[in-house]
């Protein structure tokens, strides 16, 4: 949970820039450099998880663009307490994080639900440490704004 200021949208949109949109930006390269880290060293090892870099790389360009829409279209629009057509981009919005959504279950796949094997370094234990985190900023700022902010501003 968190102590986001809900009953004021505008402060709402401040705090998920501030809290969230920051920390994503500084947790997935890192967590992008640490799983091709990992899947490099440990490239003969089964459990390794192949293809994380691969889709962490993806999903830093994903959420970037994500971000941007958000910042530079909608959260304007809330400021200023809504606007005319303000539904079509929270429908952008929400359709997104279905596929944030999609790609935490794809992560908890590629790396056994960030179940570490038997004697993991260091840099392995950092990575699953890390994608924990994410993933929990991840869904509290997806829920914030699907559960709170949204349906303020969505017609019925």
């Amino acid at each position: 949970m968190t102590c986001a200021p809900i009953d004021d949208p505008a402060a709402l949109t401040h705090h998920i820039e501030t809290r969230y949109h920051a920390g994503h930006r500084q947790q997935l390269p890192e967590l992008e450099r640490l799983a091709d880290l990992v899947e490099t060293v440990h490239f003969s090892d089964e459990t390794a998880p192949r293809g994380l870099a691969e889709l962490l790389s993806r999903l830093v360009g994903e959420m970037e663009v994500h971000m941007k829409k958000e910042e530079l279209i909608l959260f304007p629009m809330i400021r200023k307490g809504g606007a005319p057509g303000i539904d079509r981009p929270i429908a952008a919005m929400r359709a997104d994080h279905d596929d944030h959504g999609d790609e935490i279950a794809q992560i908890r796949k590629l790396t056994d639900d960030l179940t570490l094997p038997e004697g993991a370094c260091r840099t392995w234990t950092a990575l699953y440490d890390g994608l924990g985190r994410f993933i929990a900023d991840l869904e509290e700022h997806i829920r914030l704004e699907n559960e709170v902010l949204f349906p303020q501003f969505e017609t019925r």
